[in-house]
């Protein structure tokens, strides 16, 4: 079997790459083993009388040394590598398009699902850090997102479908393997180290989907990532909070934005559902949950910038107030203007006023370096060429122009 994904950069700009995947043509859908769980390829392989060891096997070629061919795997005996061959395959999403920013960030655009299929996107953001060369992939878990949070471009589009763990996991296979398409598979080794679920889609919204996923990166034949470098974010979906805490070790963000109810109902309308004060308390029983890790030592929270909206010297004063029983550290992120967005960037001095308030008073606070913005992978651009087929953006495009013409004529 030739492998399932193969990028090529030759005779391709640098910066903007279009990519052609190879389809499989076969009269019965092979078996996906991409996405599959240790102990769901371990009974896989019990059910076909062989040795649940095969796993353990299989998911080392194709998770650490990036392998697809089934021929390719020496330790297996070769009729049941052609036994493989015939009902299995290792497929990624197909990357239609791939583009790299010349700050480092890296962003692939990928197709889902059969026929024309879905569009998502996909960033890595590298960053130097004393223990090296760090590099996070930020993946994305559902086509759109239902949530529409105002200042966020991918809500426009609505929600369209859950990714699988395939098509999800895949996106950290493809982020690997990009760094050693013409290295010998002997040399391979993976180099993505952190991983947060903070693209596109509210991740806790397709929970069975990213668990398994999350679990095949924390997996010692798999990527054996450390719980602390998979961090999952969440707007605020409560009762999978604590869900979550019972499944899975591993770091929890939340996309706070406004520190009080009020304002958070207007940027994020689940606020509404699942106000702050119970938010507050999931966050809570997630950091009482007894890990074997310091993953859970604190909360990230994330806050985007938004100007004259939530950056005001009584806004920091509120956030004092409202995380002042929870740990946490807490991420300052510019906002990224899209087309239409009814929001500002807050200026350089207040978000430096803003971060001095909070770290005065004894929290850690950063503010979020921009990467990626040229090629529209900055976080909260990642809408790309992702079809609108809920006419949400359309519908809120012309809403946007009511106001603006009804401001204007005011003024």
């Amino acid at each position: 079997m030739s492998s399932a994904v193969v990028v090529s950069s030759e005779n391709l700009d640098e910066k903007q790459q279009s990519v052609s995947t190879p389809v499989v043509h076969a009269a019965e859908k092979k078996v996906n083993l991409l996405g599959m769980s240790r102990a769901e390829l371990e009974k896989f392989f019990e059910d076909l009388g062989e040795k649940k060891f095969r796993a353990g096997q299989v998911m080392k070629w194709v998770h650490q040394y990036f392998v697809t061919d089934f021929a390719e795997m020496s330790n297996i005996s070769g009729k049941l590598r052609e036994k493989l061959e015939k009902i299995c395959e290792i497929k990624a999403p197909e990357v239609v398009h791939r583009n790299y920013s010349k700050d480092g960030t890296r962003k692939w655009v990928f197709r889902v699902g059969d026929g024309e299929g879905s569009l998502v996107e996909t960033v890595l953001i590298p960053a130097e850090d004393k223990t090296g060369a760090r590099k996070t992939l930020c993946i994305s878990s559902q086509v759109g997102c239902a949530l529409d949070c105002s200042f966020c471009s991918t809500g426009k589009q609505g929600f369209q479908r859950d990714l699988t763990p395939a098509e999800i996991i895949g996106q950290l296979w493809m982020a690997n393997y990009s760094y050693m398409e013409d290295v010998p598979v002997a040399e391979r080794e993976r180099t993505v180290t952190n991983v947060v679920m903070m693209g596109m889609g509210e991740p806790l919204l397709n929970y069975d989907a990213v668990l398994s996923s999350m679990q095949l990166m924390l997996d010692d034949f798999a990527y054996g990532m450390s719980k602390r470098r998979v961090t999952l974010s969440t707007s605020g979906v409560v009762p999978k909070i604590d869900q979550l805490a019972q499944d899975i070790d591993v770091a929890l963000a939340i996309s706070l934005h406004a520190p009080n109810d009020e304002l958070r109902n207007e940027l994020v309308p689940i606020n509404k559902k699942y106000p702050l004060q119970q938010l507050i308390a999931a966050c809570q029983r997630y950091l009482a949950k007894d890990g074997n890790e310091s993953s859970r030592r604190h909360v990230t929270i994330e806050y985007v910038m938004l100007d004259g909206v939530n950056d005001k010297p009584e806004h920091a004063q509120q956030l004092l107030k409202l995380l002042k029983n929870l740990p946490s550290k807490i991420n300052l992120i510019p906002f990224n203007p899209f087309p239409h967005a009814p929001y500002g960037r807050s200026s350089r001095n207040r978000i430096i006023a803003f971060q001095k308030t909070l770290s005065d008073a004894g929290f850690v606070c950063t503010i979020r370096q921009t990467r990626g913005d040229d090629i529209d992978a900055a976080c909260g651009q990642l809408v790309g060429q992702v079809a609108d087929r809920t006419r949400r953006a359309e519908q809120w495009k012309k809403k946007v122009a009511q106001r603006q013409e009804i401001l204007r004529t005011q003024g």
